[in-house]
């Protein structure tokens, strides 16, 4: 039989934590070398829960307390459930991957690509547009068009917005200029 969550047979549910507690009363030591209880209610370990926070992605106390029990009775271990889950957190940031160089054709069709998508609609509309006049090196010179053109806030659109989009979706060393139209 399976509990709602369908995270562990109901057997397990409830056998497991009691058993742990037992053992726990008993004064029995914890089963890891090392591993200190952080759940006296359930008998939970540091490593038992760090596992469980990292094997299945346990982003919450109550995530870790569905799961493992931990933090299910008195609440006295929440803190020290908080910090596992902080700790495996930071230990388990992703590398950050540089994005492969461009060539400049791909960076140029990648642009063209982002204007039409992605910039080009919203200015569209406001009644304003924007062209691509040229690149060169990491320098994307643009003249905005229609009511943009006349516009007091074109400068504050294309820093925030423009060039921020284009920074997200092309490449993060670009940076947006203005030509007079």
């Amino acid at each position: 039989m399976v509990c709602p969550r369908k995270k562990c047979t109901v057997a397990s549910w409830g056998r497991r934590p009691l058993e742990k507690a037992i053992e726990n009363y008993r004064g029995a030591p914890a089963k890891e070398q090392g591993a200190q209880i952080i759940c006296e209610c359930f008998g939970v370990t540091d490593r038992e829960n760090r596992t469980g926070r990292s094997e299945n992605n346990l982003t919450t106390v109550e995530d870790v307390t569905n799961y493992t029990k931990a933090g299910g009775g008195c609440g006295n271990c929440h803190d020290a459930i908080r910090q596992i889950i902080e700790r495996v957190r930071a230990e388990a940031k992703p590398a950050v991957t540089p994005k492969p160089k461009l060539t400049n054709i791909q960076k140029i069709r990648m642009i063209e690509e982002a204007l039409e998508k992605e910039i080009r609609p919203s200015l569209k509309h406001d009644d304003g547009d924007i062209e691509l006049i040229d690149v060169v090196g990491n320098r994307v010179i643009v003249a905005v068009r229609g009511a943009c053109a006349v516009c007091k806030a074109s400068d504050i659109t294309l820093k925030h917005f423009v060039e921020a989009k284009l920074r997200d979706l092309v490449s993060p060393d670009l940076i947006i200029e203005e030509v007079a139209p």
